[in-house]
């Protein structure tokens, strides 16, 4: 099967499955790791019936139903059941409260809404008039009153078994989704993205990493996020590929296991998954005596260190990975290394939920080290408000994957949307003379230096988090400063201290002797406005984002002594 830009007036999402199964019906398509596979032409079938139950209840085109789930085989059979007549799917990222999933509802004005059992628990006395679908047997609940009605999903397929096709015609400019963002601003938008969107960023997905039926995908991040959706689940399924999930989340006892059985060809994943598996096991291993310090020190002897640790995480990895995409923020500058140096097979995504969502990547074996490589297919860059003496300027991005706008929101679509049609993306780059962007920051989370000057905490936090005895970091300005939470490695830390010859009293000292050492190394590198005017450490895990980005908003103005737990629970309310 082949696909091009050109076609996309005659394409929609279902016809990418229609496609597959007619192809290749026997063809493995999603499973549970360890358990039976659904092949394409049962994928195709169940899609059939689960669409025409949706319409037996009374959902017609352009009706909006919400998706709210652990990753699975059902959450995709439910949307391309819902996209084949032209209803319109809303997922909802797992993490949302229950506030959040009744405002999306209400907002989004969805009639029914897709759940896992486990999510029920979450929704308490919400679920007075909120018709449902268990994700687990599609059974339909109807809450009126306190009152539940029933409706089975397998009566109705016995009762209607004949796979009626799809009479609707969807066309590419459909309204196929409404994404609510889960951002690290905390202003949660609905992105529209049609048929088009969506389909044209399958495409260009091919054009970047080719793909076949023999690929095997491994589902990690939340599907209802765009990376993982569309280039995780869509882009497979137009090829021909499988889709493993997990029954768990992605532990390292759950997920080793799970590669060694699959032994993927293809994953997605945000850079805080591989940082952690470097700082932790690669990092202390390669560093773990004096003479190998030394060693480790010297460049040559590091990229050879390097090289062989890769070999180790490639069969980590189960051994015939071919593309370890990474996206959703910035991969740490020394970890990226490591994966140079090793020749992993990773790759460096851009793009956001409203560009559904790639728009440049550099693929295995076409890296520039900081770079998140050249527009995709389709797309291309402007820079405006171009600095004159960095030449970094905020990024518009134009291309057919760029979404329709927000959703009840004309007023901030004026604000994202230039004259000329580019969506303003929000970061600032500098694109080089071989096209390869470079990102430099959100705009939102610049800090005005004294004298005007732009400091993004992006490249602060990526000076500390150089540092072996740092996890993760926060850059943020307070009163006029520029401050620093620091995750600690504390294992690092006990083993540096049980070095040093004189120890301090207590952990305390130790940990702020440590601060203090990482503020000057730091300090010595940024530019004189850039420097920390006080670290502290972040004693527990930063919230985060589904995508594991840290909600910056939580922390924002937020003394030392606060809890941003507190300040996220008052949001929520």
């Amino acid at each position: 099967m082949k696909y091009t830009l050109q076609q996309l007036d005659q394409l929609d999402l279902f016809t990418f499955l229609e496609n597959t199964a007619k192809a290749m019906p026997r063809q493995k398509a999603l499973a549970y790791v360890g358990e039976e596979y659904i092949d394409y032409g049962d994928f195709y079938r169940q899609s059939l019936q689960l669409a025409s139950f949706l319409q037996a209840q009374g959902v017609n085109a352009y009706d909006k139903i919400a998706i709210w789930g652990e990753n699975g085989p059902q959450w995709l059979i439910a949307y391309f059941a819902i996209v084949s007549f032209g209803a319109v799917a809303v997922p909802v990222l797992p993490d949302f409260s229950a506030k959040e999933i009744e405002n999306i509802i209400k907002h989004s004005e969805a009639k029914i809404l897709f759940i896992s059992d486990s999510f029920k628990r979450k929704l308490k006395g919400l679920l007075t008039g909120i018709t449902m679908i268990s994700l687990g047997d599609f059974s339909l609940e109807i809450w009126q009153n306190g009152k539940q009605k029933t409706i089975q999903f397998q009566n109705f397929v016995k009762d209607n078994p004949e796979i009626k096709p799809r009479k609707t015609i969807v066309h590419a400019e459909d309204l196929a989704s409404i994404i609510y963002t889960s951002g690290t601003t905390g202003n949660s938008k609905g992105v529209m993205l049609s048929h088009r969107n969506l389909v044209a960023n399958g495409i260009q997905g091919h054009f970047t990493f080719a793909i076949n039926k023999e690929d095997r995908f491994l589902s990690l991040l939340p599907m209802s996020h765009t990376l993982e959706f569309t280039l995780g689940n869509i882009y497979p399924v137009m090829y021909g590929a499988s889709i493993h999930y997990l029954r768990k989340p992605p532990t390292a006892t759950v997920l080793l296991p799970a590669m060694s059985k699959i032994k993927p060809t293809f994953m997605l994943t945000v850079p805080l998954i591989i940082e952690k598996i470097y700082k932790s096991k690669i990092r202390p291993e390669l560093t773990n005596s004096v003479w190998k310090k030394k060693l480790f020190s010297w460049s040559p002897m590091r990229k050879w260190m390097h090289k062989i640790a890769g070999k180790k995480l490639m069969g980590t990895f189960g051994g015939e990975m071919r593309f370890f995409g990474i996206g959703g923020a910035k991969l740490d500058g020394e970890v990226e290394q490591f994966l140079l140096d090793a020749k992993f097979p990773y790759a460096i995504g851009y793009g956001l939920t409203e560009t559904s969502p790639l728009l440049a990547g550099a693929i295995p074996g076409k890296w520039k080290l900081g770079s998140t490589g050249t527009p995709v297919k389709g797309v291309r860059f402007k820079l405006i408000n171009i600095d004159p003496k960095t030449g970094e300027g905020e990024i518009v991005a134009y291309g057919p994957n760029v979404m329709k706008g927000y959703y009840k929101a004309e007023h901030l679509n004026k604000q994202v949307f230039v004259d000329d049609g580019g969506f303003r993306t929000g970061d600032t780059g500098i694109i080089d003379k071989d096209g390869y962007l470079f990102i430099k920051g959100r705009i939102k989370n610049m800090i005005l230096g004294p004298s005007g000057e732009n400091i993004f905490p992006e490249e602060i936090e990526e000076a500390i988090n150089k540092s072996e005895w740092v996890m993760e970091s926060l850059v943020y300005e307070l009163k006029g400063k520029i401050i620093a939470r620091v995750e600690l490695n504390h294992d690092a830390i006990q083993k540096t201290i049980q070095e040093w010859k004189e120890k301090a009293a207590d952990i305390e000292q130790e940990v702020e002797l440590i601060l203090k050492k990482i503020q000057k190394s730091v300090n010595e590198e940024v530019n004189k406005f850039s420097r920390i005017n006080k670290i502290f450490e972040q004693k527990e895990p930063f919230i985060k984002t589904p995508t594991r980005k840290i909600k910056r908003y939580l922390y924002h103005d937020l003394e030392p002594h606060e809890n941003p737990v507190e300040k996220k629970e008052k949001i929520d309310k």
